[in-house]
């Protein structure tokens, strides 16, 4: 079974701030082409069980706030049985232009707290992800990052997810390395 993660915070104050690229992602992908909400609780966040291109897939977004994402990761993990190679995280990112889409196969947190937990708490970089990039911050970090994005920048952030989405189902359906040959 594949877990799909989305980063993010919770609380209305953060929903549509440039740290949730992870919760929107999911959020409109759940809305738009899987038909469930994501709105069962355990493992420290929102999590359901669903039909993605015709497999069977863990969706969740940690409810730990993004510094602590891996508590709620490594939880469902260990409940359901899956391995770190079955893992893909969605997460913004201040090293791509706003809109971009990056998928790796592993690596650093690039200074990703979210992500950096994840790391920290698996004790590997060998994890799969999405960066949806939300460029340089011309501002103090953690204003830009919980602020919310400019009109232009909102409408390149839409077109991202559901370009992160059409990513997500050629992963499921031909694998990681067919969707970053594409969408990279």
């Amino acid at each position: 079974m594949l877990l799909i993660v989305g980063l993010g915070n919770p609380g209305d104050q953060y929903a549509s701030s440039r740290h949730n690229m992870g919760f929107m992602t999911l959020d409109y992908l759940m809305e738009e082409r899987v038909g469930e909400e994501i709105n069962k609780k355990g493992f420290h966040g929102l999590y359901t069980k669903a039909m993605f291109c015709g497999e069977q897939v863990l969706f969740l977004k940690p409810q730990t706030y993004m510094n602590l994402s891996g508590q709620s990761v490594v939880e469902a993990m260990h409940f359901f049985k899956i391995k770190a190679e079955d893992i893909i995280v969605i997460y913004d990112d201040m090293d791509l232009d706003v809109g971009k889409i990056r998928l790796r196969p592993n690596g650093s947190s690039g200074g990703q707290k979210g992500m950096g937990n994840i790391i920290d708490l698996l004790k590997t970089q060998n994890i799969k992800r999405i960066r949806i990039g939300i460029g340089k911050s011309p501002i103090p970090v953690v204003d830009y990052v919980l602020g919310k994005p400019t009109l232009e920048e909102k409408e390149e952030i839409d077109k991202a997810i559901v370009k992160a989405c059409d990513a997500l189902e050629e992963i499921v359906r031909n694998g990681f390395d067919k969707a970053m040959n594409k969408y990279n």
